[in-house]
């Protein structure tokens, strides 16, 4: 349809972490880069640094000062620094979280600035990153306040499963406090948009979970489930959103049940993110919903444990940027169907 390449923007994450060893497992098979334009923000000395101790001699980058530059089918970097990093595989180091958030910004400047098309983003480590223009819990809230959306939701997907959260990195002493039902609400329908525009499921069935144990079981343990939740479904559903529940999550997913849905809604984190990594295995991304933008992530951390060590699994980066290309291609695609709707014939 256009002869311009996709233009994949790639953040470096935590330089002590796993994020430059799986960029380059990725990028070093020459077939990652046919359809593709890809931009780096980095440091050439610290991939320098993993390119040895990994023994990756035929593969380089090409080095550019500004995305503009990028040339197709290279793996283009953008080098932020020339300063002699200390790359310590495996530490929390501050100057790896000033890295992290030097790749991050200038990332999301050329997304803003349509120099890129998509954003893959390596892991980054909570801690270390927080400074000046990054007060956030994640990637996920950073990118929304950038994006001037009040939220944005996480959907943890896989060829098996989808996973939304409505409270995200949340300690779990907070979640209850932090639900109510217009969150819940406003996610069913970044969800149901997202299912609609970015995957292309014209009526998505999505399920929505309790909080407490067996839902409730009728106020007995909880009121969340009768005070909130099931209060939020039934507006959607009068706002045309096909949600049902609240369901035990335990039931829910040792049961089949899950398989019946396009996507499910989790409360908080760990509810929705153990079943969901348990089912993906390497295969899952975590895509942030709801924003004008095409953010995806590897669903995983820095892996400090195995960093460095020639270890970390690259299958998961590799699926976020596929991910992230077809996001972008069926969004254009939905919104040149909207803006040349078929005409019916007069005749009819």
């Amino acid at each position: 349809m256009q002869s311009e390449k996709l233009k994949v923007g790639i953040t470096l994450g935590d330089m002590n972490g796993v994020g430059p060893e799986i960029i380059l497992k990725t990028l070093s098979d020459n077939r990652m880069l046919q359809d593709l334009t890809v931009v780096v923000y980095g440091s050439n000395r610290v991939f320098n640094f993993y390119r040895k101790s990994m023994n990756i001699e035929s593969f380089t980058f090409h080095g550019i000062k500004d995305a503009s530059e990028a040339l197709p089918k290279k793996a283009n970097l953008v080098s932020l620094t020339k300063r002699d990093l200390p790359v310590k595989p495996g530490e929390v180091t501050e100057i790896a979280g000033e890295l992290a958030f030097l790749s991050l910004e200038k990332a999301v400047a050329d997304l803003a600035s349509n120099k890129i098309d998509v954003l893959v983003t390596s892991p980054i480590n909570k801690k270390n990153i927080q400074r000046k223009g990054f007060d956030f819990p994640g990637h996920t809230e950073y990118l929304a306040k950038y994006s001037n959306v009040e939220r944005a939701l996480m959907l943890m997907c896989s060829d098996r499963i989808r996973v939304g959260l409505v409270t995200g990195h949340l300690p779990i002493n907070e979640v209850s406090k932090e639900l109510n039902q217009e969150k819940i609400i406003q996610q069913l329908e970044a969800m149901d948009r997202a299912l609609k525009s970015d995957f292309s499921i014209r009526k998505p069935k999505i399920a929505v979970l309790g909080l407490n144990p067996h839902a409730g079981d009728e106020g007995l343990l909880g009121e969340e489930e009768k005070s909130v939740i099931i209060p939020a479904i039934n507006e959607a559903k009068e706002k045309g959103i096909f949600a049902i529940g609240p369901f035990p999550a335990d039931g829910f997913f040792a049961g089949n049940g899950w398989k019946d849905y396009d996507a499910i809604l989790a409360m908080y984190h760990d509810q929705g993110l153990i079943p969901f990594k348990s089912m993906a295995g390497e295969d899952g991304v975590n895509f942030t919903a709801g924003l004008p933008i095409v953010r995806t992530s590897p669903a995983h951390g820095t892996a400090y444990d195995i960093a460095g060590k020639c270890l970390a699994n690259a299958q998961s980066f590799r699926q976020a940027i596929y991910y992230a290309c077809d996001i972008y291609k069926r969004r254009a695609e939905n919104r040149q169907l909207a803006s040349n709707p078929l005409q019916v014939s007069k005749k009819d």
